[in-house]
């Protein structure tokens, strides 16, 4: 294995060598080889004060230019590691790997090693968080799909049973059944459509989107759900007046899709849903009377579909922020 190199050391030979060296050699020549006879006849014509300034000025003078060669072929290398790190932040890639000359290893070689190394364990990783992303999104589409088969066979039992002759228990036992075969499926829709979601499958395409506008459809086409379930809807929406955000019309539609959905299936009991649109502060405010998200209700079905939402609108530079207890759950949509 090739022995390291200092650049502490290597800068003090080559100082040594090119700036001590020749003094050092002429007073040994002139000690050894009998010069003074010829000093004495220089020494007539060149005072010897102004030789020894002269040397030292040598000295001084190569001591500044060797230093400044030195450390400018050192900021050339730094400038060189540095401009790989920078591209890559302003990039928002990995850098590629420097070169890096293994008959020289100094400290900078060395860290460019260390660089490298480094590099490509980041590229491993990034590989296997890859690899295991596509396996965990190829597992639950596979579940979801196999899952429908046995959920598809119960609910036919179910209907079955539901003809036969049987207790008012027993009928109130299959409600629960068919009511949890249908929320089960409807989990597993979530869960898919978040695994799309999330691996880049749907489509996103940012466009001025006029708020009022998309709400008011909203609104519209879930009002004969509201008033099937017999709840009351208290709707809030600017006649002229709007504000715009740059989203996605598609996707912002399926958060509020998703809201609703989940004051059916988790709040229908406050009937009530109140729905405002705040151009002032540009927000859109949905809140019911349910029970709240501590509910076991919503923990156990909102959880998905509230992740998708906060996916959504984080893609989209918006947030949800929850407020939730015992009379019921608002939420207000802004901008981030």
């Amino acid at each position: 294995m090739k022995q390291n190199r200092s650049l502490f050391h290597r800068f003090l030979k080559v100082h040594f060598l090119f700036i001590f060296f020749p003094p050092i050699s002429l007073i040994f020549f002139s000690a050894f080889f009998g010069i003074s006879d010829m000093n004495e006849k220089v020494l007539n014509t060149l005072n010897l004060f102004y030789v020894t300034i002269l040397l030292f000025g040598f000295i001084i003078v190569a001591f500044v230019i060797l230093s400044w060669l030195f450390f400018l072929k050192l900021q050339k290398r730094l400038a060189r590691l540095q401009e790989v790190m920078s591209f890559s932040a302003k990039n928002n890639s990995f850098p590629k790997p420097i070169s890096v000359q293994s008959d020289r290893m100094d400290e900078i070689d060395q860290l460019g090693i260390s660089f490298n190394w480094m590099i490509q364990q980041l590229e491993d990783s990034r590989k296997r968080a890859f690899e295991e992303e596509l396996l965990r999104h190829r597992l639950i589409a596979n579940l979801s799909h196999d899952l429908r088969t046995p959920l598809t066979i119960l609910r036919g039992h179910v209907t079955r049973l539901n003809k036969e002759p049987m207790s008012l228990e027993g009928q109130n036992s299959l409600t629960e059944i068919n009511y949890t075969i249908t929320r089960v499926g409807d989990l597993m829709d979530d869960l898919l459509s978040y695994t799309l979601l999330t691996s880049g499958k749907h489509p996103f395409g940012p466009v001025s989107t006029d708020i009022v506008r998309l709400v008011r459809a909203s609104v519209a086409a879930w009002y004969p759900v509201f008033e099937d379930k017999e709840i009351q809807l208290d709707v809030d929406l600017p006649a002229e007046e709007t504000f715009y955000w740059e989203a996605d019309p598609n996707w912002m539609t399926r958060v509020l899709d998703n809201i609703f959905q989940n004051i059916l299936r988790h709040a229908a009991e406050g009937k009530y849903a109140n729905i405002v649109v705040d151009v002032e502060k540009e927000q859109i405010i949905i809140a019911d009377r349910g029970p709240g998200l501590d509910n076991s209700s919503y923990e156990r079905g909102a959880g998905i579909g509230l992740s998708t939402c906060n996916y959504m609108l984080k893609k989209m530079n918006l947030k949800a922020n929850f407020t939730s207890n015992e009379n019921g759950t608002s939420v207000a949509i802004a901008r981030a």
